[in-house]
């Protein structure tokens, strides 16, 4: 079972908030907040916010065990963009454009212990005869 959270039309470029989430993405929620806590960026905090929020949707709405959850997904899409005009030479006008994000956040909870182990195992190599 998966629990989601969202945050829109927050007024960050998705180009600097991706930046942030590929710290965040495939660890558990106590290092992903950790990590967000030291992370040099505006996005950070916001970013920390939509985990804590995705974390307290999976404990209220699915009885979810917040130590056992991780970040599954967690990806950054682009939402309107407020547009803006610097007067330029020659009696012109560029366009500047105020990027905004849509950030969702997916959490996801780890079975508790693995029961047998995963994957193709590898046969021996034969040994060499000289």
């Amino acid at each position: 079972m998966e629990a989601k959270a969202t945050a829109k039309f927050i007024r960050i470029s998705p180009y600097k908030v991706r930046r942030v989430l590929a710290l965040i993405r495939g660890r558990n929620v106590p290092e992903a907040l950790a990590a967000l806590d030291f992370a040099a960026s505006s996005a950070a905090p916001v970013i920390r916010k939509v985990v804590s929020s995705a974390a307290a949707n999976a404990e209220t709405n699915h009885g979810m065990d917040r130590e056992r959850l991780w970040v599954s997904r967690a990806y950054a899409d682009e939402g309107p963009s407020l547009r803006r005009y610097r007067a330029g030479s020659i009696g012109r006008g560029g366009v500047i454009r105020r990027r905004m994000s849509h950030i969702t956040v997916v959490l996801d909870e780890r079975p508790a212990e693995p029961t047998a182990p995963r994957g193709r195992r590898r046969r021996a190599a034969p040994a060499k005869e000289k």
